[in-house]
Order: structure tokens, then sequence, then C-alpha cells
């Protein structure tokens, strides 16, 4: 009887999330909700979101994942002049749903230990698991990583283009995160990290919150495993991803609806500013 009311039970459930519409087709709740809790955004116009969506299903195309359905998807466009990240639900057709977007700081070229941030497809998997920010400074005053309890997206070991010295390329750690909130997160918008993906904080903990790329994460927690990286209150979305994709538009000036690009200070001899170690 126990089993059987459990089953009951449990369709009961689905069907009230099914008549609700948010289990069959979380994004307009969603868009909603970043509109609300994510407080840098960008207002794409709905040509440059299509725009984007085809360049996503290429990208997954040219990396074997296409079709994907009913899951989240990250974009970066790491182009110098553009520095964007762009949320989409690919819908259960595939149908890429445009969310929102942001501006960040990928890697910038000419300084010493700083990568390309590599183009590609990156799954997100338990093989390199998360963590949480500190929240400590660094000898310069940087929180690398953000206020203590910012989450750190991690995508494992890649193969990047140096900048500095004779190029080349060499292995570096991908990672998604937030970053020191009064000195580099005003500059997002600009090639700024040593290849990581820089993030504002507000769009970390939406994501963070919503499980959006917490596809093998919750796998792990449906055989029973604990995830200490996981919030306590998060509400993930019945359609969580696992894959950042970065691309390069090659777009030749600053489209005008991306962030604006703030000047470099001038530098000083043992600038904080201008000396930034994290990533």
């Amino acid at each position: 009887m126990t089993g059987a009311f459990a089953t009951l039970a449990l369709a009961a459930l689905v069907g009230l999330a099914s008549a609700s519409g948010t289990a069959a087709d979380p994004a307009p709740d969603l868009t909603q909700r970043f509109a609300i809790e994510v407080d840098r955004r960008l207002d794409l116009p709905d040509d440059v979101q299509a725009q984007y969506a085809l360049r996503l299903d290429q990208a997954l195309a040219e990396a074997g994942l296409s079709p994907l359905v009913s899951q989240h998807v990250v974009l970066v466009d790491r182009n110098v002049n553009v520095q964007a990240l762009l949320l989409f639900l690919l819908d259960a057709q595939g149908a890429a749903r445009f969310i929102g977007a942001t501006p960040v700081s990928t890697g910038s070229a000419g300084r010493f230990e700083h990568f390309l941030t590599p183009l590609g497809v990156f799954a997100h998997t338990l093989d390199n698991p998360d963590f949480r920010a500190e929240g400590t400074f660094n000898e310069n005053g940087i929180r690398g990583y953000g206020e203590r309890g910012m989450r750190v997206f991690d995508f494992g070991w890649v193969v990047g283009d140096r900048t500095w010295g004779a190029g080349g390329r060499s292995t570096m750690r991908l990672q998604m995160h937030a970053t020191d909130p009064t000195q580099l997160e005003p500059r997002l918008g600009r090639a700024d990290s040593k290849g990581c993906i820089r993030i504002p904080a507000t769009l970390n903990r939406f994501v963070d919150r919503y499980g959006l790329l917490d596809a093998d994460y919750e796998q792990a927690l449906a055989r029973g495993e604990r995830l200490w990286m996981l919030l306590s209150d998060r509400n993930p979305s019945p359609w969580p991803g696992r894959y950042l994709v970065v691309i390069d538009s090659a777009a030749p000036r600053r489209p005008p609806w991306a962030q604006p690009e703030r000047p470099r200070p001038p530098r000083q001899s043992g600038s904080v500013v201008n000396s930034v170690p994290a990533c």
C-alpha cells in the first residue's frame, strides 16, 4: 500500500507541474526571473538573438552534440569587441530560446600567464567538482573568485593559446566564476582575465540557484550522493544542462547593445588595478 500511495502521490505532483506549464516549458518564467534577479544585463535585439541562436546550433553540431533538447546552455562570445554571455534554453524540439545576456570578461592578450579563452564546447561534469569562493583577499587586495560563497563552475583542464612570450599552446584550467565586486566586476565587458570567464555575481547566483548547468549533479543526487557545493535552498530547473559553448563572432567593432568598454586606468607602479593575478 505504501508503494502504491507513493506512486499516486508522485503522479499527482507531476500532473500539477504539467498543468502549471513550468515543467513543460520553463523558459517564460525563467526569462522573467532573469530580468528581476540579474542586475548587469544586455538588451539584445531580436535579430541578434536569432543570429547567436544559429551560432550556438552550429557549434553544437560541429561538436557532434546536435540536436540537444530540454536543457539550458551557456554561450560566450569571447570577441574582444563583444565580451558577452548569452543564456539559452533548448526546448523540447531543440530550438534555442533566449533567456538573457550579461557582460563578461574572458582572457586578455599580451600579459604574462594569460591565455585566450579557448573556443569550443565544454561539459560541466563531476570529473572536476565545483567549489565555493572563500572570499579572502590576496596580496593585492583582490577577491579573485568574488565574495564568500560564490560558486566556481569548473570545466577542467583544457588546451589554450598562450598570449605572452613566444605564444604557443598549453593546458589551462577553464572556470566560470564571479570576481572582485568592487575592483573587477565594474570592468566586465572587456577582455580582462587570465583565460577564465568572469561573470556578474548576480548571474553566478542565478545559474547556481536554478541548477542550469547541473545535469550531472542532479543525476548524482538521484543516485543518493551528497554534494556539499550545492545550495541547501536551491530551486533547480526541470531542464538542467551541462554545456558551455565559447565562440568568437569576429565582430569588427563594438555593437551598440554591448557593454561600453571602460578605458584602462594608467599603469602605476604597484597598482592593484593593473596587477590582477586572479583568473
